[in-house]
Formats: structure tokens, C-alpha cells, sequence
């Protein structure tokens, strides 16, 4: 892998693992595209979703969202929220790639409050649909991140 290819990768696991809460969730960095994957293929702690909850204004402004970006009700989140127990692998990845769309919209928008926004606006290119209700599905996710590529290059239509 050449080396600027790698250095893009590193820069975009320590986006992701720092949304994810970093050194305040995990005990261990993730530092690579394999240790994510055993991290996810294990769980995430528990700690991923109290972090992303109170930090992601989207995701405690609405009730709604969490389900959307996670798979998890806010009932649900409410209950587990003073257990330990991780998360699903299925939980784990969709807030994995919840936490990699949020940071690459934030590279490209500029801060975090426009790519929040953004992702709760109906968005031209996505059939006027948001970006945040497309998440639940693997499809969903593809359009947005297609949509992040054309945005990153300057084609927004």
C-alpha cells in the first residue's frame, strides 16, 4: 500500500476511533483497518453510545436518530446505559460507520455542527431524502458515501 494511502487510512481510523470516544471508551487504540475489525467483530464498549449520545447534538436532540444511526431505541440505550455489556457486532459496526460518515462530513463541511446538519437535510442528490434516514441499510449507507465522494470533488448534483 503506498505510503500516502496508508497515512489517509491512519488519519481515518483515529477520526472514527476519536468519535467513537477514544481514549475515554477504549482500552486500547485502534490503529488500523484490522484492529477495527477485531474490536468490531468483539463488541464496542458500551461507553461508544453514552459517548456518541452526549456529544453528537443530533443524536440527543431527536429520539428517533440513535435508532437510525445504531439500531438502538433510546428506551434500549436507556436501559443499558449503566451496564458494561458491549455492543452487538451489528450495533458495533452501524456505529462504526455512523462514526466514519459523521467524520468524513466534517472534513468536507468544515465542522462538525455543519455535518450533523447536513446529514439531517434533504439532500438534491439522494432524491430529496436525508442522509441520516438512509443509514439503516447498507444500500443507504453506499448513496451516502457516494454522495460524501461527489461532494469531496465538487459535484454535489
Amino acid at each position: 500500500m503506498p505510503a500516502n494511502t496508508a497515512a489517509a487510512e491512519d488519519r481515518d481510523i483515529r477520526r472514527t476511533w476519536d468519535i467513537l470516544g477514544g481514549d475515554k471508551v477504549f482500552k486500547r487504540p485502534i490503529a488500523s483497518r484490522l484492529d477495527a475489525h477485531d474490536a468490531l467483530a468483539h463488541g464496542l464498549p458500551a461507553g461508544v453510545l453514552k459517548h456518541l449520545v452526549q456529544e453528537i447534538g443530533l443524536l440527543h436532540a431527536r429520539n428517533d436518530q440513535l435508532e437510525k444511526a445504531i439500531g438502538i431505541s433510546l428506551r434500549t440505550f436507556q436501559r443499558r446505559r449503566e451496564t458494561n455489556k458491549p455492543l452487538s457486532p451489528e450495533q458495533s459496526n452501524r456505529a462504526w460507520k455512523f462514526a466514519e460518515i459523521l467524520g468524513r462530513a466534517t472534513d468536507i463541511l468544515g465542522t462538525q455542527q455543519a455535518a450533523e446538519e447536513w446529514l439531517e437535510r434533504p439532500a438534491m442528490a439522494l432524491d430529496r431524502r436525508r442522509p441520516m434516514d438512509l443509514l439503516a441499510t447498507q444500500a443507504g449507507v453506499d448513496a451516502v458515501e457516494e454522495l460524501l465522494t461527489r461532494m469531496e470533488y465538487g459535484v454535489y448534483s
